[in-house]
């Protein structure tokens, strides 16, 4: 009906940013941890150029959530991002169901730049890279 191009999205993260993630996966272990992304989108490229603490936030050996009511309106949101201390990097239906923004990405133990993975709300890889530092 649109006719329109499907847009293929690509997610490009900060070296700092990926530094934080990790330090902060690494500290909620064996829990999972949650976070906030912050960034723009522009034509499917999400670029992450940094993170908030979600209020409220609560999390275990099995799950990390918080509610999205207590966040403050802010239009840099572009996703989330948790932690499987499990070592798995595929999203749940659970994580699919309580999908947050354009992008989630899910960090594996052992919490290494590529044990990153970013999937869209279907479920479905989206490529990821990382900046390097500058």
């Amino acid at each position: 009906m649109f006719g329109g191009k499907k847009l293929e999205r690509t997610v490009t993260l900060r070296r700092d940013v990926v530094d934080s993630i990790l330090s902060y996966c690494q500290i909620k272990h064996p829990n999972e941890g949650v976070l906030i992304l912050k960034g723009k989108s522009k034509r499917g490229q999400i670029s992450v150029n940094g993170l908030v603490i979600p209020p409220f936030s609560e999390s275990g050996p099995t799950f990390a959530g918080f509610p999205h009511s207590f966040l403050p309106f802010d239009l840099s949101y572009v996703g989330m991002v948790h932690s499987h201390p499990s070592g798995s990097a595929e999203p749940s239906v659970t994580d699919l169901h309580n999908f947050f923004g354009l992008v989630s990405l899910i960090v594996q133990f052992p919490y290494k730049d590529e044990s990153i993975f970013a999937w869209d709300s279907g479920g479905n890889p989206v490529p990821l890279s990382i900046q390097p530092e500058l």
